[in-house]
C-alpha cells in the first residue's frame, strides 16, 4: 500500500482530491484580514516576499479569498518554494490548484536555482511565499534564506499567520491544522520587514519574532 501511494498516479490523485477539500473548506470559512494596512500595497501589486510558519501552509489560499473581495487588489503572480522530494512535489500539484507557481529547491536540494528563480520572480514584480521552518523544521526556527532572498532583491518581508476555529491538530513535526469546512478564520498581516543587504543576517532574529507575533495574534484573534 506505501508502494502504491509513492507512486506517481496516486500523488496526483491525492493531490486532486486534498485540493478539492481545502478549496471546499476554505470558501467556506468566514475569514478576517487583520492588519489590511499591511497588505495593502502589495495586494495592489507591489512585490514582496510573504513568510509564515510551515503549519499554516493549507491556510494561506485563504488570503487570495479574502484579497478578491478588496477594492484595491491587482491580480499578481505567486509562487512558492517546495523541497525537490516527493513530499514537496506533492505539496506543488497541491498549491497550484490555487493559482500558486511552485518553484523547485531547497536548503539542501537545488537551493541555489531556487534561490535564483525566486529573484528573478521578484524582479519581475511578482509574489512570492515561503516557509522559513520548512520543509522539516525545527518547527518555528527561521532558516537564512528568507533574509538573504529580501537583501538580494531587495523586497521586504510581510510577515503573514493564520487560524480557523474549526480545524483538526495533526500529529506532525509542525503541528499543521486542517481547516473544516463553514467556520470562522484569521489571518494576520504584519508590518514589513525591511532587511540591508549587507546585514541580513541581523534581520533573522526579527522575522522570527514577527512571524511568532503573527502566529500568536491569530490565536487570540481567533478565539475572541
Amino acid at each position: 500500500m506505501k508502494f502504491l501511494l509513492r507512486t506517481p498516479r496516486a500523488q496526483a490523485i491525492l493531490a486532486a482530491l486534498l485540493g478539492l477539500y481545502l478549496a471546499f473548506a476554505l470558501r467556506t470559512t468566514r475569514w478576517t484580514l487583520d492588519g489590511q494596512e499591511h497588505f495593502a500595497p502589495h495586494g495592489a501589486g507591489a512585490p514582496a516576499v510573504f513568510a509564515f510558519w510551515h503549519e499554516f501552509l493549507p491556510l494561506m489560499p485563504g488570503l487570495s479569498i479574502i484579497a478578491r473581495k478588496l477594492p484595491f487588489y491587482r491580480p499578481t503572480p505567486i509562487h512558492t518554494l517546495v523541497s525537490q522530494h516527493r513530499d514537496g512535489r506533492f505539496i506543488g500539484s497541491v498549491v497550484r490548484r490555487f493559482g500558486i507557481d511552485p518553484i523547485l529547491g531547497s536548503s539542501t536540494r537545488g537551493g541555489a536555482s531556487g534561490l535564483r528563480n525566486l529573484l528573478a520572480v521578484l524582479r519581475q514584480g511578482h509574489l512570492v511565499g515561503i516557509t522559513p521552518d520548512g520543509p522539516k523544521g525545527p518547527r518555528r526556527q527561521a532558516a537564512p534564506g528568507v533574509a538573504q532572498l529580501a537583501a538580494l532583491s531587495g523586497v521586504p518581508i510581510v510577515p503573514l499567520a493564520a487560524r480557523t476555529r474549526l480545524r483538526i491538530q495533526l500529529n506532525t513535526w509542525d503541528r499543521m491544522p486542517v481547516p473544516l469546512p463553514f467556520g470562522r478564520g484569521v489571518i494576520v498581516c504584519g508590518p514589513a520587514i525591511n532587511v540591508p543587504r549587507d546585514a541580513w543576517e541581523q534581520s533573522v532574529p526579527l522575522v522570527v519574532a514577527a512571524l511568532d507575533e503573527a502566529a500568536a495574534r491569530a490565536d487570540r484573534l481567533c478565539l475572541a
